[in-house]
């Protein structure tokens, strides 16, 4: 922490994933608050074991909590045709949260001011000079916390109205094969040699942590989730017939839902309320990626306080939703094929920029080019479409959500 921590605002920052911890790390780094996290203890309500990917230059802090990173991506056509690129100076890079909660949590426990506090948060409001969080301790005991400001990653009961909704759900396995299957210098982002649904996309996902083990995933986007046994079996099929990883063993699994939408996120809920993460609109609506979002909305957030400002910025910019609502309608609507149009992205754009692009980093100019690479007709009619397009409310999936 710097030496103006002993005068920094107290912050409450309430749920423990990525956007809560992100966040707490970038505070209490940068000297910008004294922060309480509090987050679930263990039982039913807390997550369970959850793996984040994003890209990176290697310069935000968080190395000790990586659990394995690639120098190359690989996309797969439908028509097996391969491309290798390479993103430098960027790499494609893991965590597992229970390393990056003991990473984040010795940091703030370390920081002046800072403590871990493991209880439920029941209800969040302002209260004069700033906003109160009233808890449930375990064994039942009341507390009420009072801090300058309040930063809620807690998901909402319901998604936004919007025009256009889809979800990106998968399930993946971590797989240990009898024989070296995978190179651990490649990390297959899309493989598109999977069936494809009618309405949506899918694609496989393989994140080698050897040459003997991976992460190996199926992922739709589409209106609603599949059933535990419909992802089984895509994955089986994946694995043994597309990869063909012969004899393997399924050592453990994991799930989840992510909120592709161009609904209108409320960041500021009061005064001194403010929402993070999915909750506060941080996740990509196009693709779904939230991590790396999560990252950069924490320093600014960081930033914003420690120069006294309450003004805090939106994780994505004007220009970055309005592409992705014309995105999202052109997949959902079937005028855009989904395979083909990621495939073209990468094979048309050089790895860096497009990456930078999909983390909503890039100019006006390099969106432009990008832009004329796709296909300009059903983007342009979909473009001029968005605008007239009634926003309605969507079901909100039960499973639990995860971040990419």
């Amino acid at each position: 922490m710097t030496a103006g921590a002993a005068g920094a605002p107290e912050v409450v920052v309430v749920g423990g994933g990525a956007a809560g911890l992100s966040l707490a790390h970038r505070l209490v780094e940068t000297g910008a608050a004294r922060v309480t996290v509090v987050e679930p203890p263990d039982g039913p309500v807390r997550p369970a074991e959850r793996t984040w990917c994003y890209w990176d230059e290697g310069h935000d802090g968080l190395g000790a909590a990586v659990t394995a990173a690639w120098p190359l991506l690989r996309v797969h056509g439908r028509d097996g045709t391969a491309l290798t690129v390479d993103p430098a100076p960027a790499t494609y890079r893991m965590v597992r949260s229970s390393a990056f909660e003991r990473l984040v949590h010795a940091r703030v426990e370390q920081a002046p001011g800072g403590r871990v506090l493991r209880a439920t948060a029941d209800t969040v409001r302002d209260v004069p000079g700033g906003a109160e969080v009233r808890c449930t301790a375990p064994g039942g005991r009341a507390l009420t916390l009072r801090a300058r400001y309040v930063f809620d990653s807690r998901p909402l009961p319901a998604l936004p109205a919007a025009r256009t909704q889809l979800l990106q759900h998968f399930r993946g396995w971590f797989v240990r094969t009898d024989r070296e299957r995978f190179d651990p210098g490649v990390a297959d982002l899309m493989d598109f040699r999977v069936p494809q649904p009618r309405h949506g996309l899918a694609f496989g996902y393989v994140l080698p942590l050897a040459a003997d083990r991976a992460l190996v995933e199926y992922t739709e986007f589409s209106r609603a989730p599949l059933t535990t046994e419909a992802y089984e079996a895509a994955l089986g099929h994946y694995a043994r017939d597309v990869l063909r990883l012969g004899g393997f063993e399924v050592e453990s699994a994991e799930q989840g839902v992510i909120p592709m939408t161009d609904g209108r996120f409320a960041r500021r809920t009061g005064r001194s309320v403010f929402r993070i993460g999915t909750a506060g609109g941080a996740t990509r609506p196009a693709t779904g990626y939230t991590f790396a979002a999560v990252q950069r909305h924490s320093r600014a957030v960081a930033a914003a306080l420690r120069d006294g400002r309450d003004a805090v910025p939106p994780p994505h910019g004007r220009r970055a939703l309005a592409m992705d609502a014309v995105l999202l309608r052109a997949l959902d609507t079937g005028r855009v094929d989904g395979p083909d149009f990621f495939t073209g992205l990468f094979r048309r754009t050089p790895a860096h920029r497009l990456l930078r692009f999909l983390d909503g980093a890039t100019s006006l100019r390099e969106e432009w080019g990008i832009g004329l690479r796709t296909p300009v007709g059903p983007m342009l009619r979909t473009a001029l479409e968005v605008p007239f397009l009634p926003r309605r409310t969507h079901p909100l999936p039960g499973t639990g959500v995860s971040h990419r």
